[in-house]
Parts: C-alpha cells; sequence; structure tokens
C-alpha cells in the first residue's frame, strides 16, 4: 500500500517543475528538522549527562582498560612470530 502511494507521490513530484521540486526539497527539510532537530538536542543533552556520569566514567575505564589488555596481547603476539 505504502509502496503504491509513494510511486504515485513520484511520478506527482516528476511532473513539478525543476524549480517546484527544488522548492519541495527544501520544505521537506525544513519540516524533517523541524520534527527532528528538538529529539536530536535532547540525545545531545542525554549524552553529555552520561559523559559527566561518575558510574559511566568509572565503567568506560574498566572498559577501557580491557581493550589495552587485549591490544598488548595481540602486540606481544604479532610480535613474537
Amino acid at each position: 500500500m505504502k509502496a503504491t502511494k509513494l510511486s504515485r507521490f513520484e511520478d506527482q513530484i516528476g511532473e513539478l517543475s525543476l524549480e517546484e521540486q527544488l522548492w519541495l526539497i527544501e520544505r521537506l527539510v525544513h519540516r524533517v528538522r523541524e520534527r527532528h532537530l528538538p529529539s536530536l538536542h535532547e540525545m545531545a543533552n542525554q549524552l553529555t549527562i552520561m559523559a559527566n556520569d561518575k558510574e559511566i566514567q568509572s565503567e568506560l575505564r574498566r572498559i577501557n582498560e580491557e581493550f589495552a589488555i587485549a591490544d598488548m596481547s595481540e602486540l606481544v603476539q604479532t610480535c613474537g612470530n
């Protein structure tokens, strides 16, 4: 159903002039930004809060230490061969 609707919509857009198509694209981008930009800002705020969280910082340090050990093991194996 959606594919058919979108296909018809695409055909109708093809009948527009280049200027009308560009105007439509600009309007669509504007609508998407209006609708989703606040959620992107909220996500950035949440990431900032997480980055400043002491427990998360501690867990990230622990993970980095584990990877450092794994990286060192891989380096030793590579140099030994």
